[in-house]
């Protein structure tokens, strides 16, 4: 089984669906029933307080946990879910669009979880992950790329942006790195403290998919 899973949530409703055959199971949050049901796409497990959908209705093949606890968010819960059954990474869609608080809880519960798993999120506009103290990437020469520390970053260093960093820091309260542009196909980012979540603008999308 892969040790790769994928989760959707209740924000915006995703254009690219990605194979859900690829994934050792897939995940959804109880609000987000809803568009994977018109999508014909059965998740194996639900997790939720059933606030918007009531789990009587669901096949008997979907495991379904509540999670009642209201001092979390349901992203949060369902990671810690997702980490008990084995799983080492996650790909999730539908974190961002609709109430944007949310996205913002979403961002707290990542950086959270982040030592535990691999989370990488998919909208339909973005590509976006806390980045590894050392990361490479390829395949996205001329595509946008920003920086955003998570709240701050130190000792910076770029190779492969049209707007190189060496050991500059950033810091969300007072400088950002957005909208920076990859001038090479392949793209290294490092840094000594702090975190760091990488966007990636890509017009081309479903290319990003793992």
């Amino acid at each position: 089984m892969s040790k790769k899973a994928l989760l959707f949530l209740n924000g915006e409703v995703p254009t690219i669906i990605p194979i859900v055959e690829n994934y050792g199971k897939v995940f959804c949050t109880d609000g987000a029933f809803h568009y994977l049901e018109k999508l014909n796409i059965q998740p194996d497990v639900i997790a939720g307080d059933f606030d918007s959908v009531n789990p009587n209705d669901f096949p008997d093949t979907i495991e379904i946990i509540q999670t009642p606890d209201q001092n979390d968010t349901d992203f949060a819960k369902t990671l810690a879910i997702i980490i008990s059954k084995g799983f080492d990474a996650v790909d999730v869609f539908g974190a961002s669009g609709q109430q944007q608080d949310h996205f913002i809880g979403n961002l707290n519960a990542a950086f959270r979880f982040k030592n535990q798993i691999k989370i990488t999120f998919y909208d339909n506009y973005s590509t976006y992950f806390f980045a590894d103290k050392k990361t490479t990437l390829t395949g996205y020469y001329d595509q946008t790329i920003s920086l955003l520390p998570f709240p701050e970053c130190k000792n910076i260093v770029t190779k492969g942006l049209k707007y190189p960093l060496y050991k500059e820091d950033l810091n969300l309260l007072s400088r950002i790195g957005t909208r920076n542009k990859a001038d090479d196909d392949s793209i290294e980012i490092e840094f000594s403290e702090g975190d760091l979540i990488i966007f990636i603008i890509n017009p081309d999308y479903p290319i990003l998919l793992a």
